[in-house]
């Protein structure tokens, strides 16, 4: 479905959240105190414009109650992204993304109304670690509370088994969402699934028990 969404915020992280929402076809006004990032976005993104997020007469020009969705990716001044977050709260964005540096700074935005709150550099690099810590794991992604989705090899000792006979959901507390093999993910997985080691799995658990599970 095509949002409308606020972009405040063309750094490195905003520029690239333009292009991914663009892709998907989305309408995207891009803002900026920095004339070059503007004018850089302006092939890729519906409309964008030079000004101060701080600046309450500013923002309300824009709409923000039309918009579905608020992005803050201010990433190099804290205190006008915490400014920003608070006045797009005030004049009644219908949701708020902030982007954070660090655990503080969430709870602040929080505070000052953000709906959500992200950590690009944190989640990177939980997913490089990830990703590097063992040749098994393909893919990860964070869902919170504790879980994630991983895609993992499928190991040597499963090679010929059903799902139903290797049971991981018994004994890890692990779930298999899907099966990708040849490129192809299937995501109707019944218990007599075959599975290979030419494959690999989507699996939903806790870290500590995949990480059990597939010994990384």
């Amino acid at each position: 479905m095509e949002k409308s969404i606020l972009l405040i915020g063309l750094g490195r992280f905003g520029t690239y959240v333009a292009r991914e929402l663009s892709k998907r076809g989305h309408q995207v006004l891009a803002m900026d105190q920095n004339e070059e990032r503007v004018n850089a976005v302006l092939p890729f993104v519906t409309s964008a414009q030079i000004g101060d997020s701080t600046n309450r007469e500013f923002l309300q020009t824009l709409g923000v109650r039309n918009f579905d969705s608020c992005i803050v990716a201010i990433g190099d001044d804290f205190q006008s992204s915490l400014e920003t977050t608070y006045l797009l709260h005030e004049l009644g964005a219908k949701q708020i993304v902030a982007r954070a540096a660090a655990e503080i700074q969430e709870k602040f935005l929080l505070q000052s109304g953000a709906n959500e709150v992200v950590f690009p550099e944190k989640q990177l690099a939980a997913w490089t670690a990830i990703r590097c810590s063992s040749d098994s794991i393909l893919d990860y992604l964070e869902l919170g509370d504790g879980y994630s989705v991983y895609e993992v090899l499928v190991p040597t000792a499963w090679d010929g088994k059903t799902i139903a006979q290797i049971d991981v959901r018994k004994k890890y507390g692990i779930t298999i969402l899907g099966l990708k093999q040849n490129g192809i993910l299937h995501l109707n997985v019944p218990p007599d699934t075959v599975l290979s080691v030419e494959a690999s799995v989507l699996v939903l658990g806790q870290e500590k028990a995949v990480c059990k599970c597939f010994r990384v």
